[in-house]
């Protein structure tokens, strides 16, 4: 099975470099991986060097690049959240990772989880840009994700998404089956954190993700 079409080559830690950035477009485009994910600083050089590896003819096509937003605790305001947004698009980002409002979930305000999820996927698509939704599922009760399968749903985003990597626990077997089962058919999951091995992204993939966020996309893919 062919894994790299399924993995969002990922750089997102705090220290990361701009040059250790061009190695992950870089190995990105050889291998042919869905997307590079990194941080709102690196989108426009990223999107100028995979702009440029598609003019050199390099790679065919250009690999999307993805960033996230309201990251990683999700307690910016929707109005920043989509002026971050807007900025990432402008910048040559084309696909979304947004964190909810994990506190306004926690607190019982649904409607205010749903307005914000739907005010970035609203200004994402009118960009023609895809959204993934961070629900960051180690900090949820099951009735949480249950829940926030329902407004992700609802919103209309086009994926839901298991963790940031940076809180307690990454993505888990029963965690993408649960989003899987209670989301809507228009809706696809990413797990993401703690896949570091080609066992562990088959299994994922088994268990419903359509889209695999890992920083271990070089390893995974070479067996």
């Amino acid at each position: 099975m062919q894994l790299a079409p399924y993995i969002d080559h990922t750089l997102l830690k705090p220290d990361s470099t701009e040059q250790q950035m061009i190695t992950l477009c870089t190995e990105a485009a050889e291998h042919g991986f869905a997307s590079v994910c990194i941080l709102p600083w690196h989108v426009a050089t990223a999107a100028q060097v995979l702009a440029e590896m598609l003019t050199e003819s390099l790679t065919e096509p250009t690999v999307p690049v993805c960033t996230v937003v309201g990251f990683p605790l999700g307690a910016s305001t929707t109005h920043v959240k989509v002026a971050e947004t807007a900025r990432a698009i402008a910048d040559g980002a084309t696909e979304i990772d947004m964190v909810i409002s994990i506190t306004a979930l926690k607190s019982g305000h649904y409607q205010q989880v749903l307005d914000d999820v739907r005010a970035v996927t609203e200004a994402a698509h009118g960009e023609n840009a895809l959204v993934k939704v961070i629900i960051e599922s180690c900090l949820l009760t099951h009735d949480e994700k249950v829940r926030m399968c329902e407004i992700v749903s609802t919103a209309g985003a086009d994926f839901i998404k298991t963790s940031t990597g940076f809180s307690t626990g990454g993505a888990t077997l029963d965690d993408v089956a649960l989003l899987r089962r209670h989301v809507a058919n228009h809706v696809k999951v990413k797990a993401s954190g703690g896949i570091r091995d080609r066992q562990t992204a088959l299994d994922m993939i088994a268990a419903g993700a359509e889209r695999l966020g890992t920083s271990s996309g070089v390893a995974i893919v070479a067996g």
